[in-house]
């Protein structure tokens, strides 16, 4: 940033100098001192070394932008399939409280009526504009039976054009991802459908081929769903959706919880395909709780030392992770922490185009994050006006 370019701290702006600063836009080794100007909520400029001006907040830690969850069922109790609105507002603040700025609520298989409802609840909550939800995500029901973990099989189907824009129509433009297996037939069209709605298509719970993965790949699907989970494994003759989405450089969602992927599996991603890694929480309402008794989706969850089972079966149910864990636990896999930032912030918010999400730069909300040397999140307060 030029001299000439910076702008002066107005009588309704914030001066924020750290000890090190993160944008989430790049992996520098050895990030440095820095200022964030923040005006009316937005940031208005921003530069290395000293601030131009005295400071009115010195953080001794690292600024970072507020993490980004582009997959998450519920929190803190609540639930984003409830189709309440109070439920949903709960969720959205138990994960605000872990450093989460932006999130995608995630629903999961169930009857198409419902869904509808849901995803109307949803976007009564979005249009209000009081949480962190920017958009629902669909994870379901057009989803593998022999893939399908914590779904619900009575409820899965074939891809179903007519039905889609159903729920596209319910959601009120707050659609923004929708999960499929791509060998399930009307595959294809449901693809070509969601890239005209403007709804990111990922590959997910899926025992699809490599060949049919790839297909849904150069169609226009971009994001693989929790990838190593729910999905055909990894065979060296037969890479399946694992091989086509690393060799297709699709953003590549990881459940870093210790519970479902190695930290060796996650480093060995992040070394492949660094750019375009995503921290995903995937939690559920038990998020927050204590072990015990829970529901997803209509079906029985045994949630014991933080990992969340289908009472019935066993399948791993998503997860208690919030992002904050997930960054944490990414550094002590010996993951850089500018790239496990990353990973959390601009990765996620470019996967699913939310626009000034993810980083810090000018023009963009001022969603910030102080992180201490622990990796503790906490807001960084603002002035809105």
């Amino acid at each position: 940033m030029r001299e000439d370019q910076r702008v002066a701290p107005g009588n309704a702006s914030t001066l924020i100098h750290a000890r090190r600063v993160l944008t989430g836009l790049a992996t520098p080794a050895d990030p440095a001192d820095g200022w964030v100007l923040v005006e009316a909520g937005v940031v208005a400029d921003l530069g290395p070394g000293a601030p131009p001006a005295t400071p009115d907040l010195e953080i001794d830690g690292w600024l970072a932008p507020a993490y980004v969850d582009i997959h998450c069922h519920g929190g803190g109790g609540g639930d984003f399939t409830s189709a309440d609105t109070d439920s949903i507002r709960a969720a959205a603040a138990f994960h605000a409280e872990h450093g989460t700025g932006s999130l995608l609520a995630s629903l999961v298989t169930g009857p198409i009526d419902d869904l509808c409802r849901q995803l109307s609840a949803i976007a009564d909550v979005i249009e209000a504009g009081d949480t962190v939800i920017r958009g629902a995500h669909l994870e379901g029901p057009y989803l593998s039976a022999a893939r399908c973990g914590a779904q619900n099989p009575a409820y899965l189907s074939d891809p179903d054009v007519g039905d889609f824009a159903r729920m596209v129509d319910a959601a009120r433009g707050t659609l923004r991802m929708i999960t499929v297996a791509p060998e399930r037939q009307g595959a294809a069209a449901l693809i070509d459908a969601a890239q005209a709605a403007g709804v990111t298509v990922a590959v997910g719970h899926t025992d699809g081929t490599y060949d049919e993965c790839s297909a849904a790949f150069a169609a226009g699907a971009s994001v693989a769903t929790h990838l190593f989970n729910g999905m055909r494994p990894l065979h060296h003759r037969e890479p399946g959706p694992i091989g086509a989405s690393l060799d297709a450089g699709a953003w590549v969602e990881l459940i870093n919880d210790g519970i479902h992927l190695h930290p060796a599996t996650l480093r060995v991603v992040l070394e492949a395909r660094p750019e375009r890694a995503v921290l995903i929480t995937d939690a559920i309402a038990a998020a927050g709780l204590p072990d015990g008794e829970h529901r997803l989706g209509g079906l029985a969850v045994t949630v014991k030392d933080g990992a969340a089972r289908l009472t019935e079966g066993g399948s791993l149910a998503g997860s208690t992770l919030t992002m904050d864990d997930a960054v944490r636990r990414a550094v002590a896999a010996d993951v850089p922490l500018p790239l496990a930032v990353a990973a959390a912030t601009s990765h996620p918010a470019a996967a699913v185009g939310l626009t000034g999400r993810g980083s810090i730069a000018i023009g963009q909300p001022a969603d910030l994050l102080q992180l201490s040397d622990d990796l503790a999140a906490a807001p960084v307060p603002t002035p809105a006006d």
